[in-house]
């Protein structure tokens, strides 16, 4: 039998939705630790990413680094074609051998397309064949509004991402790859006697800005994927698009990252290990078995008040014994106003052990008895 509880109704201090606006054609605001979008605008509308959607050429990078395919000490040849590739460039030689540690900041640092296609030509054979890998890796990211057609974001009509996609993205290079993140927040490289800065403006203030990385092409107009973390580890990431200039998409950036540390914090509602209830055990040693919360609960709710939240708790039950601790038996579902539902796995609070013999049969006869 499936069971389905509301066991809790907080109510707190109703507030208005909180307004914000961004002269950005597409944008998202999203709380880093909790998932939750704070403020989108066109989030899920395919664009052109221009240069931003060299975070995917990185984090294959990353992903044969961690993997132990590639090393940082790997050389690269350039072709002729990677030479050839116009717009930001890091400037590598014609038939040079570069380390992957000077292509990798290349990429990152001065957004260099021709160092883009020495490396997805070094890692996939040809540039065509490296799109497809992108490709490849969007879907297992769960990118649905992605298609990449080359490696360094320069024009081309089926080359598209959405602004969810890439603070997806994003949050996964901060998250499996944390020992490369480093490389984000460098503000300047130097390579065949050329130095260039990085483009993301917001690096030169002392504001936690800490990546990813900046685009532009006339499609898509000027754009930022940023990040920042306050001195509490919260970390809020912003997409921006479609802006007019270098210093506008540094301004609005910064702008709803503000939004996101001022207007909104977490709370948690439920610690690891708390109890929500306890449930009947069938044929258990002991009858009953306590529902545990598997992790910390935290939301991410507005400073100036707070809406209705609205706890369900589900389970199939009574649940049959044996049981183990630690083992998945029921969910908590967690309803706030503007939000989608959070899902909660509970977790057996201690093990229960399976009745036998004569014990069994006499808490059938009790259960069969007494009406149940």
């Amino acid at each position: 039998m499936k069971y389905r509880f509301l066991i809790a109704l907080l109510l707190l201090a109703a507030s208005p939705a909180l307004a914000i606006e961004t002269e950005a054609k597409q944008a998202i605001v999203l709380d880093d630790g909790t998932n939750t979008v704070l403020f989108g605008k066109n989030e899920d509308e395919k664009m052109h990413p221009s240069s931003m959607s060299k975070l995917m050429t990185v984090y294959i990078v990353f992903s044969r680094l961690k993997e132990g395919s590639l090393k940082l000490t790997d050389e690269m040849p350039v072709s002729e074609k990677a030479w050839r590739t116009q717009g930001s460039k890091t400037f590598v030689e014609l038939g040079a051998r570069i380390p992957l540690q000077d292509l990798l900041e290349g990429i990152i640092i001065q957004s260099g397309n021709d160092a883009c296609v020495v490396v997805a030509e070094a890692l996939a054979g040809s540039e065509d064949a490296f799109a497809g890998q992108m490709n490849d890796m969007a879907r297992k990211l769960g990118m649905s509004n992605s298609h990449f057609a080359n490696a360094t974001g320069l024009p081309n009509d089926e080359h598209l991402m959405s602004a969810r996609d890439l603070s997806i993205l994003a949050h996964h290079i901060i998250h499996d790859f944390p020992e490369y993140y480093h490389y984000f927040s460098q503000k300047d490289f130097v390579y065949h006697g050329i130095k260039q800065g990085n483009r993301n403006l917001l690096l030169y203030k002392d504001s936690g800005v800490d990546g990813l990385k900046t685009g532009h092409t006339d499609a898509g107009g000027f754009g930022m994927v940023a990040s920042s973390k306050n001195k509490d580890g919260r970390r809020i990431l912003v997409v921006v698009n479609g802006l007019g200039s270098e210093k506008e998409r540094a301004e609005e950036a910064e702008h709803l990252l503000d939004f996101g540390f001022r207007d909104f914090d977490n709370v948690t509602l439920l610690h690891k290990g708390d109890v929500i209830e306890k449930a009947d055990v069938w044929f258990g040693a002991q009858p009953q078995v306590a529902l545990t919360a598997a992790d910390d609960l935290v939301l991410t709710l507005p400073k100036t008040g707070r809406d209705k939240i609205r706890f369900t708790l589900n389970y199939e039950g009574p649940i049959p014994a044996p049981v183990q601790a630690g083992d998945h038996v029921a969910d908590l579902t967690v309803e706030t106003q503007g939000a989608p539902p959070q899902k909660v796995p509970l977790v057996a609070g201690e093990s229960v052990d399976q009745l036998h013999g004569f014990a069994r049969m006499m808490r059938t006869v009790k259960y069969y008895t007494s009406g149940q």
